[in-house]
């Protein structure tokens, strides 16, 4: 056999290797479009549970800075607040009423400002603020708020930030 028929032999064994191939390509580029597909979805459903993660945390914070702004609140007004004045559950849709007192006035601003506050659901009866203070100045307040845009862990949409400190 001569160099040329081994030419001529080893290019039409690949010109039929390219006819059966032809369609290989734009299957490998629809499956690879497939994966990239499933990988963008992956991606949008992990930022989208990244901001409910991300708003629920801007609310345990809020909570956080509730229960400190009326534990400073009550340092400044001590005789009332180891005398059981502040004790108290408040909801953020029934925010007490001033009655002259500094007490009073001390638990609606509290009410109005802090709880009543769109980022712990605004004035709703869900979110509340319960206030026990000893006689020996040992203080615990609860801010309890729903969370629903976070997502339900066991069903429970609650949640609640307790602080505990001494005037």
């Amino acid at each position: 056999m001569s160099a040329f028929e081994r030419n001529e032999g080893i290019k039409s064994r690949l010109s039929s290797t390219r006819a059966r191939q032809a369609g290989v390509g734009l299957i490998e580029v629809m499956i690879a479009v497939l994966v990239l597909s499933i990988a963008f979805l992956g991606m949008a459903a992990l930022q989208a549970r990244s901001l409910s993660t991300n708003n629920s945390s801007m609310a345990r914070t809020m909570a956080t800075i509730a229960a400190h702004s009326i534990q400073d609140a009550m340092r400044a007004d001590i005789v009332n607040a180891t005398g059981g004045v502040y004790n108290r559950t408040i909801t953020a849709d029934k925010c007490p009423a001033t009655d002259g007192t500094l007490a009073g006035y001390q638990l609606n601003q509290w009410c109005t400002t802090q709880l009543a506050i769109p980022a712990l659901g605004g004035a709703v009866s869900t979110t509340s603020g319960v206030i026990d203070c000893k006689s020996s100045g040992l203080c615990t307040i609860t801010v309890s708020f729903d969370d629903t845009k976070a997502g339900a862990i066991n069903n429970n949409t609650s949640q609640s930030v307790i602080t505990k400190g001494i005037l």
